[in-house]
């Protein structure tokens, strides 16, 4: 008399080798319960496309981690259907977050336009303290350029320069005095 094999034998067989990189049995299942797997994400979704992502997605996290199987739990029928289950539920949570952020988005109410007068003075502002920082000698304005244009800290200034970090800290404080006498001389007293 054959021997029968137990309930999920089968299963278990299957993912030792999908597990072992067996494409043949990943095949053999994806044949056998793909249908399964899209008509789940499909009644969820209500969407066959995103049906057809979720059961990428599902035999990808098949391929990927065969070892989140446990036969001792359930078929891999069940667990393929759960995952996908799973998957369509998150699917539609983050559709339904984006909704809400966009809602939201939309009833903010409009930035008012741009303060004409506020746009000339930061441009003409602008302006003078670049004329100001050209006015600088060489070391001085290459400190400033490094530190407030490039974000760049006094050990980097003084590192990119090749110069102490004294000395570096030393040139950004001349600079930046030099800088306030320059442009309180044109009445900008805030700059910075």
């Amino acid at each position: 008399m054959e021997a029968v094999p137990l309930p999920g034998a089968r299963d278990e067989s299957l993912m030792r080798r999908i597990a072992a990189g067996d494409e043949t049995a990943l095949a053999r299942v994806y044949d056998q319960f793909s249908a399964t797997v899209f008509g789940v994400a499909r009644r969820v979704l209500g969407d066959a496309a995103a049906a057809d992502d979720v059961v990428q997605e599902v035999f990808v996290t098949l391929w990927e981690r065969p070892h989140l199987f446990d036969g001792k739990r359930g078929t891999l029928a069940a667990w393929l259907g759960m995952l996908a289950h799973r998957r369509a539920v998150d699917r539609v949570r983050r559709e339904e977050a984006s909704q809400r952020r966009s809602r939201a988005v939309a009833a903010q109410p409009p930035l008012p336009p741009p303060d004409l007068d506020e746009a000339v003075t930061s441009l003409w502002m602008g302006e003078r303290v670049r004329d100001a920082v050209n006015e600088l000698p060489d070391e001085q304005r290459a400190c400033v350029h490094l530190a407030y244009f490039e974000g760049k800290t006094y050990t980097q200034v003084a590192a990119i320069l090749g110069i102490p970090e004294g000395t570096a800290k030393s040139r950004m404080r001349l600079a930046l005095r030099k800088l306030a006498d320059s442009l309180a001389a044109e009445g900008i007293s805030s700059w910075r």
